[in-house]
């Protein structure tokens, strides 16, 4: 078996770090799952996803000019695309815009406030 970018492989975890998981794909060929690879939402532990002894499925990302071997496991999964309609895709940018507005204009706000209390200068109170 070749190891090419592009082509999806079943390995079995052999050390875990706290930045991946090392992959055995065939004898003496070993490559890593950087952990930002392993999951598509964030991994603070990398232990909750993966476990030595393990085996997955990884797609080859990049092979180095020194052997290095770039793994995913979030990229070797296949995702059904759905396109959205043209009514979704409005409603959802009039959605983001409406959120940006109010945001704006609470920050605005925010600051309007902080400013005006902070006018009164030195002679604000005296005592």
């Amino acid at each position: 078996m070749s190891i090419e970018v592009g082509s999806k492989v079943e390995g079995k975890v052999t050390g875990i770090t706290n930045f991946g998981a090392f992959v055995e794909l065939e004898k003496n060929t070993t490559g890593l799952v950087h952990i930002s690879e392993v999951a598509d939402s964030y991994v603070k532990d990398i232990n909750e996803h993966l476990k030595v002894g393990e085996t997955v499925t990884v797609k080859v990302i990049n092979v180095e000019k020194d052997g290095k071997i770039g793994l995913s496991i979030k990229k070797a999964i296949e995702k059904p695309v759905r396109r959205k309609s043209p009514r979704e895709r409005t409603e959802n940018f009039e959605s983001k815009i409406n959120d940006f507005l109010k945001d704006s204009e609470d920050r605005l706000a925010s600051l309007k406030k902080q400013t005006e209390t902070k006018r009164g200068g030195r002679g604000a109170k005296r005592g």
